[in-house]
């Protein structure tokens, strides 16, 4: 399963979601929520009232079901975007010169100074240090600058949920977007973001968020979109449960290399987010030596 799975080689944790996650979250009615489809949209406003129903029954409050999907509409934008991915061919040093360049170095060597005491906790508590937070940070919206969510997340997911293409998938993440809204995390409001339902400043589909993410400034919530110290303990959080190891390598060929695989399976992806992570390691200690 390519963890590519939204088209864009950039998208966080629409890596973190395997396929027993999916049946973890679907419970015993896959085959139902996949029989019930269309390929245009046809009968959409049925189809969602029979989600809810279906929703209702995995244990999903009227209130929050009424609340999150009155007016949802069909959203054929989203299904054109997911009818025309192309596959991504830039090799890893063009992709690492679009991506990367010095004023992203400064800019993410600026902020593990400016958040280093946060920084420091999360390392001793999930055991991932600054330099690959702050890459996965900086490739991932440009340390948040890039997050303009343009597409409302609920909506997105209710269309593609409803395509006879991968049900199954976006089902399981609408399901979880319902859930966060229900467990406080966000509101509906605050449900906007890429195409396929990213969630962010590191980009997590929701399921990855209802999963991974965690209430690290103490408020109560766990916000990704607006808390620092929440998306960079999530981000770090994801990779401890996929295997992280303390105080090792993220070089390529490492345990923790294959680590960062779980988040985006695109090789060239990998490498940028280890390449960078080690110019800003390197950067860090440089300034400290002087």
């Amino acid at each position: 399963m390519s963890w590519n799975l939204c088209g864009t080689v950039g998208g966080a944790i629409r890596a973190g979601l395997v396929a027993a996650v999916v049946a973890a979250v679907m419970g015993t009615q896959p085959a139902a929520f996949a029989a019930d489809c269309s390929t245009d949209g046809a009968g959409f406003a049925a189809w969602l009232e029979r989600f809810k129903a279906r929703a209702a029954a995995q244990g999903l409050s009227q209130a929050t079901l009424a609340s999150a999907l009155a007016g949802v509409t069909y959203d054929r934008s989203v299904v054109r975007l997911d009818r025309s991915q192309h596959s991504f061919k830039l090799s890893f040093e063009q992709f690492y010169a679009r991506r990367v360049g010095p004023a992203l170095i400064r800019r993410g060597q600026g902020l593990m100074r400016a958040h280093k005491s946060t920084l420091d906790r999360i390392e001793r508590r999930f055991g991932v240090p600054a330099p690959v937070l702050i890459a996965i940070w900086g490739l991932e919206t440009n340390y948040g600058a890039d997050t303009a969510g343009r597409y409302s997340i609920l909506r997105s997911l209710a269309t593609l949920a409803s395509d006879c293409r991968r049900p199954e998938f976006f089902t399981a993440h609408l399901l979880d977007a319902l859930r966060l809204l229900e467990r406080g995390d966000l509101t509906p409001a605050e449900l906007r973001g890429g195409w396929a339902g990213e969630i962010g400043q590191t980009q997590f589909l929701p399921s990855g968020y209802f999963r991974y993410a965690v209430d690290f400034d103490g408020d109560g919530r766990r916000d990704l979109v607006n808390s620092v110290p929440d998306i960079l303990a999530s981000t770090a959080n994801f990779l401890k449960g996929h295997g992280w190891e303390a105080g090792q390598s993220w070089e390529p060929g490492s345990a923790n290399y294959a680590v960062i695989k779980e988040w985006n399976r695109a090789e060239v992806y990998q490498r940028t987010i280890s390449v960078m992570a080690t110019k800003l390691r390197d950067g860090a200690q440089t300034a400290s030596a002087r």
